[in-house]
């Protein structure tokens, strides 16, 4: 049997004290950008303007990923750049983001996917309290979920955009993975089930196959769902996989959704419009004079302009009964110079119109 040949093995020690001096390079490079930061924070701050620059930051991680030549993935380095500008933005100011609690909800980890780390979260323990606290109680952002690829608009959200003065900053698109996860370390020793009403439905069709015969227990959220299954030693929860770090439990099945392609879609939502120079969509709510056409003449002055509408949703008015208001969003920076006339033969042909916010698009990533 021939030997192994050694020869163009570099040596691990010498490689070892290569990553070393690298890594040393990194960190002075890492405070270098860190101190750069802090001089725009200044900058912002002697001019009112906010921290957070959802535009600038997606053009950052363009940049960043589109001039790397590898082998590094670019899903690695938009991970690492999150976490970057996340920092970036604390020392800056630590900025107050209030989303659905509690800790462990799939908004709390949209939250974190989006933010980094480093944001400074509160829970709260309903869509009105996010949104009152964005518009009335000086938090910076909120994240609020509008939309899902199975179950649709969230109505009461659309509701509330109607009550409060708040406005879109960014949008994120979130995919919806379920994993179930217990204490035990086979599913056979599991007993019940416990879950929100969302995740037990979209895994219908898994549990039957798999559990049949095991009970399932509604609960608030599946962040507490968690809390309740990590005390109890033959139960398990359905939610997503970070809550077996959480809460110390085995993953005992992943990707258990019947329908693998659910995304949601979030909203981050701030007290006042957004600034930035570059704003690639926009979401309206206007309601319409009772006359024939009315819906009509909108979108034929929308089309005429080569506007694409890609959602078109209507609502009960409160308080006035079979009037509606319709929540839109639009491919364009309807709020921009070239679009001016436009948004005023709008404005001239709704009862009321009100610009929701303009807003970077992101890509859905799967």
């Amino acid at each position: 049997m021939k030997g192994t040949d050694n020869t163009n093995i570099p040596d691990l020690g010498e490689l070892r004290q290569s990553i070393d001096s690298v890594d040393r390079q990194i960190v002075d490079l890492l405070n270098q950008r860190a101190d750069l930061s802090l001089g725009v924070g200044r900058y912002k701050a002697s001019r009112g303007e906010p921290i957070y620059k959802p535009f600038r930051e997606q053009e950052v991680m363009n940049k960043i990923a589109g001039s790397s030549p590898g082998p590094l993935p670019d899903k690695h380095l938009r991970t690492i750049y999150r976490e970057i500008m996340s920092s970036s933005r604390h020392l800056q100011r630590p900025e107050r983001v209030v989303y659905l609690g509690p800790e462990g909800t799939f908004s709390y980890f949209a939250a974190i996917e989006h933010m980094g780390s480093a944001a400074a979260l509160t829970p709260k323990t309903n869509f009105e309290d996010i949104f009152r606290a964005v518009a009335e109680e000086g938090a910076e952002l909120g994240v609020i979920p509008l939309e899902n690829t199975i179950e649709g608009t969230i109505g009461q959200v659309v509701d509330l955009f109607m009550k409060y003065k708040v406005y879109i900053q960014a949008e994120v698109f979130s995919r919806i993975s379920h994993s179930i996860m217990s204490k035990v370390e086979s599913l056979n020793d599991v007993e019940v089930i416990y879950s929100h009403p969302q995740p037990l439905g979209q895994c219908r069709d898994w549990l039957r196959t798999h559990l049949p015969e095991v009970p399932t227990i509604p609960m608030e959220s599946t962040a507490e769902a968690a809390e309740v299954v990590a005390g109890k030693q033959t139960a398990a929860v359905i939610g997503h996989a970070k809550l077996a770090d959480m809460h110390a439990m085995n993953i005992l099945a992943q990707s258990i959704e019947d329908q693998p392609d659910n995304w949601t879609r979030f909203l981050i939502i701030g007290a006042a419009p957004s600034l930035e120079d570059q704003r690639d969509k926009t979401t309206i709510l206007f309601t319409l004079p009772d006359k024939p056409g009315a819906l009509a003449r909108v979108l034929t002055t929308l089309a005429l302009q080569g506007i694409n509408m890609t959602k078109l949703e209507s609502r009960p008015f409160k308080g006035e009964k079979w009037k509606y208001v319709f929540f839109t969003d639009l491919e364009c920076d309807l709020s921009g110079d070239r679009h001016q006339d436009v948004l005023e033969a709008i404005r001239q042909q709704c009862h009321t119109l009100r610009v929701l916010g303009t807003y970077p698009t992101q890509e859905n990533r799967s």
